[in-house]
């Protein structure tokens, strides 16, 4: 006997806003039909909160992950220079977030 396994893939508590566009920018849209432009939006709305709030929405291991990929080892520096370089990927995190097509 098979069981079957129900999926939830859609989250129901999302709030849908109307968003205006001028009609070339519709137009130049609709030459990347495989982009999601919903999650577009939805990102670049997160991403720009973030920076309003100082990215107060990321968790610490958020900038751990690209602390880690940089090279920086956290625990070895002061509170000044972590302040410094925490600014810095949050900076280059903002830039490259608002730089990236979504796919």
């Amino acid at each position: 006997m098979y069981a079957l396994k129900y999926v939830r893939t859609h989250n129901y508590n999302m709030a849908n806003i109307t968003l205006s566009l001028p009609d070339d920018v519709r137009e130049r849209m609709k030459n990347y039909p495989e982009i999601k432009w919903s999650e577009v939006v939805r990102k670049a709305i997160l991403v720009y909160l973030d920076k309003l709030m100082g990215s107060e929405t990321l968790d610490s291991s958020h900038y751990a992950r690209i602390a880690e990929r940089t090279g920086v080892n956290l625990e070895s520096i002061s509170i000044d220079k972590a302040e410094k370089h925490y600014k810095k990927m949050r900076d280059l995190e903002w830039k490259r977030q608002s730089t990236t097509r979504a796919s």
